[in-house]
């Protein structure tokens, strides 16, 4: 069978901050909703399917999708709910795709929610090390990835100036875009070096913040998109792969990324791409940390291993560069956690469509977006201008 073509067609984003005292986690989400929906003149009438992604428990809530019905309008609906770790967002754009793709529905809402006001991000992720060997020197996202970090310095040679490099580069794109959280005009390297070190090599200013958001999308296929866009983001490749091991079982794991590999292989296998720095317009990378983006620059083909120093030395992926990766900000600056990731394929769509506002890379024809969870999970989305071919 071959799989109906997908196209994203709406996007809506609450403005992120670290605190959302006026509305609660389900308003949040409902916010996110109406924004995207308006911005099309779509009713949820008009929707035949919502999937919603949370990272369950964070705040202390179970079975979010059924406690937030009415809120996530499914009342009547069928609603799959996902929990994938960081990655989440970027996983409920890929289921829906799939159930577009399939042909089970025309019109599918996606919508990723967070508020990390309400709970305890660090003590949640405690949980995935293991409890004998790695908890205790790798509690919490921020142990984890300082781990991660020495590992990629030694096996790359990247600096901490250069990683400060990507931290002054996201806060002051996120000064063009109205959504996002941490904005710093001023921000220098200097700056970045000589904030304390939370876990090194990680200083304060290379981590992300922790934000209150939500995200949403509507997915529609074929000639549903017509009328409803200009310039529909088409879906060329949407990958997932995963890759679970004890994190002291990957010596390599930042510098080598197993499933973000294996998802860019097979998605740039789909999608025709050759060369990711030529071929791309832009991406929206999940990159909690600076170095993440290094690495996984380097991961995804856009440079040769080890040479992710080298690309953020010579502004290639500056807003002026040849490919601008995150031109939003990205997590650098916004991370509403089970929205994130599906931010980064918003953002992406919106490049496509031409109404990214301010932070507009000019003619941009294809993106690409990916989302990081776990230390093992990858999704990546290919979206372009051009409808694929059966």
């Amino acid at each position: 069978m071959t799989p109906v073509a997908a196209a994203i067609v709406a996007t809506g984003q609450t403005d992120h901050v670290s605190r959302r005292l006026d509305a609660s986690m389900a308003e949040i989400a409902r916010e996110a909703i109406d924004r995207c929906l308006a911005s099309r003149n779509l009713s949820f009438d008009d929707i035949d399917a919502i999937v919603a992604g949370n990272m369950e428990m964070f705040e202390g809530i179970y079975l979010v999708d059924q406690f937030f019905v009415d809120a996530l309008g499914a009342l009547g609906k069928p609603l799959f709910k996902l929990n994938t770790g960081g990655t989440v967002g970027a996983s409920v754009a890929v289921c829906c795709y799939h159930l577009i793709a399939s042909g089970r529905y025309q019109k599918v809402l996606g919508v990723g929610f967070e508020k990390q006001s309400d709970g305890s991000t660090q003590a949640a992720i405690t949980t995935v090390g293991d409890p004998i060997w790695e908890r205790a020197v790798m509690a919490g996202a921020i142990g984890n990835f300082a781990t991660m970090a020495s590992t990629y310095i030694h096996e790359s040679g990247v600096t901490e100036e250069q990683a400060a490099k990507v931290a002054v580069k996201a806060r002051h794109n996120a000064c063009r875009n109205p959504h996002a959280h941490l904005k710093l005009p001023n921000l220098t390297v200097e700056e970045v070096l000589a904030s304390e070190y939370l876990a090194f090599p990680i200083h304060r200013l290379d981590m992300c913040p922790s934000s209150d958001g939500a995200c949403a999308i509507v997915m529609v296929a074929g000639d549903s998109a017509d009328g409803l866009a200009e310039h529909p983001a088409w879906v060329h490749a949407a990958v997932t792969a995963h890759d679970q091991q004890y994190m002291g079982d990957s010596p390599k794991r930042l510098a080598v990324m197993r499933s973000l590999r294996a998802a860019a292989e097979k998605g740039y296998r789909q999608a025709g791409i050759a060369d990711p720095l030529r071929d791309f317009d832009v991406a929206e990378i999940y990159e909690p940390a600076s170095y993440a983006e290094l690495a996984m620059c380097e991961n995804l083909g856009i440079c040769e291993m080890g040479a992710g120093g080298r690309l953020i030395d010579e502004g290639l992926t500056q807003m002026d560069g040849p490919l601008p990766v995150n031109p939003s900000g990205g997590v650098q600056s916004t991370n509403p956690v089970g929205a994130t990731a599906l931010i980064r394929v918003a953002e992406a769509a919106l490049q496509v469509m031409g109404e990214a506002g301010e932070h507009q890379v000019p003619e941009v024809r294809r993106a690409l977006a990916t989302g990081y969870g776990g230390n093992a999970w990858t999704d990546l989305m290919i979206l372009s201008r051009e409808r694929p071919t059966p």
